[in-house]
């Protein structure tokens, strides 16, 4: 004798499967990473290697913020899960601007890396600064997605669309977005300590 599945059933079932393809890109894009970082690990041994390049304090900084708009979209996350939409609502704003502030400071860094002198390409250009411009750059195309997913997120929240029974949208959007924390907070310690 055949069961139906109940609403319950298939939607705990579609949760995994997308929690599941989301982890695959995940693991494509940890990837990606690992073999940028792999290439800077291999150059390091080259004649024009800057080893006595520091970080500019943008980077620090956007670190920070990245951090922090974790833990906001992680309340945020909470909140609809306890029907909380006000606060809900300011700490994926919170989340939003904190992102953007991110994004701004990465530019930042780029500008202090050449008022200090280094430059990313062209004749002037150094293998180290240019590494350190494409691994930016990537995570930031990737981090583009979660802007994206936050953005639809947002807009779902107004529609009404999450409560304490349906949060797959958000869970998936965090999900990301942690990722993506959790990729910066590696790429800034490997860069600080791997000269």
């Amino acid at each position: 004798m055949e069961q139906k599945m109940t609403i319950e059933e298939h939607e705990s079932r579609k949760g995994r499967a997308y929690k599941m393809m989301l982890v695959f890109g995940m693991i494509s894009i940890l990837m990606i990473f690992a073999g940028l970082t792999s290439a800077y690990v291999v150059s390091k041994s080259r004649p024009d290697w800057l080893s006595d390049f520091v970080l500019p304090s943008a980077f620090l900084f956007s670190t920070l913020a990245m951090i922090m708009s974790s833990a906001t979209f992680y309340m945020a996350l909470r909140s609809v899960r306890n029907n909380n939409r006000s606060m809900a609502t300011v700490m994926l704003w919170v989340t939003l601007v904190l992102g953007a502030l991110f994004v701004v400071l990465q530019f930042k860094g780029f500008g202090q890396v050449i008022a200090n002198g280094y430059f990313f390409t062209g004749s002037e250009s150094n293998v180290t600064t240019s590494f350190l411009y494409i691994v930016v750059l990537v995570h930031l195309l990737h981090l583009l997605g979660g802007f994206i997913s936050l953005l639809v997120v947002i807009y779902n929240h107004y529609k009404q669309k999450y409560n304490s029974v349906q949060t797959l949208g958000i869970e998936l959007s965090a999900m990301y977005w942690h990722f993506m924390d959790f990729i910066w907070v590696y790429l800034f310690l490997f860069f600080y300590f791997f000269k």
